[in-house]
């Protein structure tokens, strides 16, 4: 993986679907903070609203960009911030529309992530948009560092269910019943 870079990538969102009318406005929604993780770099960088051009410019640049749901929501939320049309000029793995017709339904990430290495996500998408509101509000520097930290946990929990992926073959997940099971993949 040294010789390429594959940045691992994840966004979060100022407003709900129900909030902006539905998943057809995904552009409206606003992003509150973006991270990725580079392999080239060996870390991470966080992204406020006002750098998205730069965001843009790293996936465009990035040999592969890994996410978990980023073609059908990060992609359209971001599509509307920056100039490039990211899903045409960039190569992506998208781990949870590989596994949906795997596995006859789409999975969570916290479902293949607490199986495959044993610790899930610190929060979800919901704790994010209560934050951005108290920092919108309060302007507490407080929250918005509460959505970064949980927008990093997410790329690297991203980040190592891919790692894990590439070593083994396989990914566990949780099934419906609650069952630990393992699916065949063949992710480079």
């Amino acid at each position: 993986m040294a010789e390429r870079n594959i940045v691992y990538f994840d966004l979060e969102t100022q407003r709900s679907f129900g909030e902006v009318g539905g998943g057809a406005n995904k552009g409206d929604m606003g992003i509150s903070v973006a991270v990725t993780y580079s392999t080239a770099r060996g870390g991470y960088e966080i992204y406020s609203e006002n750098d998205l051009d730069r965001l843009g410019e790293e996936l465009v640049k990035a040999d592969l960009v890994v996410g978990w749901n980023h073609l059908q929501f990060d992609y359209p939320v971001l599509q509307t911030h920056v100039f490039h049309t990211l899903a045409d000029q960039t190569v992506n793995l998208d781990m949870m529309l590989e596994l949906e017709p795997l596995l006859g339904h789409r999975l969570k990430l916290d479902d293949a992530a607490s199986a495959s290495l044993g610790v899930g996500k610190t929060a979800d998408g919901l704790d994010a948009l209560r934050w951005w509101k108290k920092y919108r509000d309060t302007q507490d520097f407080e929250y918005l560092h509460k959505i970064a930290e949980y927008c990093c946990y997410d790329v690297k929990v991203t980040k190592c269910v891919h790692e894990f992926a590439l070593e083994h073959g396989f990914v566990k997940y949780h099934s419906k019943s609650g069952q630990v099971e393992e699916v065949r993949v063949d992710w480079k």
